[in-house]
């Protein structure tokens, strides 16, 4: 069986990286397999600068062939803002709530509901050496946010011919359709072929 270390420390991300890759005979290694806890510092530009940041540090820490993603979410009345900042800009807040009231404000003023999720996972298998795999999901933002799934902005996206937010949808039906999974699946299939 092959092993990939995935580069992350978000626990809600490795579980759902690890249910994508269950069906395929890839072990996935998380950090604290490994007890790593350093980071390197996320200066890029785009998800894909952020990803590659992060997959190069884990390959050049530990040799194992590694993969990372950077995601965020793009909201048209910010401006497709936060972007690449869009962990920072949740954690400026004091609380989830008040981030997803602060985003529903913004869309009543000026009536621009789009969004979108995007994904960029970088592979390092030689040094230097990457390969990136894009996902994005279009939808829009709720007037308010429900359901208890998934995390980050999950509570006030809905997704395009759908009517929940992806917090409503299980694991499973989300995994179906996110943005994650579309580049996973492309990096999945790169692997195994």
């Amino acid at each position: 069986m092959k092993k990939i270390l995935f580069f992350s420390n978000n626990n809600n991300k490795i579980i759902e990286i690890k249910k994508i890759f269950n069906k395929f005979n890839l072990k996935i290694l998380a950090l604290n397999d490994l007890s790593i806890t350093d980071e390197p510092k996320e200066s890029g530009r785009t998800f894909e600068e952020n990803a590659k940041i992060k997959s190069d540090f884990g390959f050049n820490k530990t040799g194992i062939p590694c993969f990372a993603d950077d995601s965020g979410i793009c909201i048209e009345s910010l401006n497709w803002k936060p972007g690449v900042l869009s962990k920072r800009f949740l954690n400026n807040f004091k609380n989830n709530q008040a981030c997803f009231e602060n985003i529903i404000k913004s869309i009543k003023k000026n009536n621009k509901q789009n969004a979108y999720f995007k994904t960029s996972v970088s592979l390092t298998i030689k040094n230097n050496q990457n390969v990136i795999f894009n996902g994005k999901i279009d939808g829009r933002i709720s007037k308010q946010a429900r359901g208890r799934f998934g995390f980050g902005y999950d509570p006030i996206f809905i997704p395009k011919n759908y009517n929940k937010t992806l917090a409503e949808l299980s694991t499973k039906e989300k995994n179906e359709i996110s943005h994650r999974s579309i580049a996973v699946t492309k990096l999945i299939n790169f692997l195994i072929n």
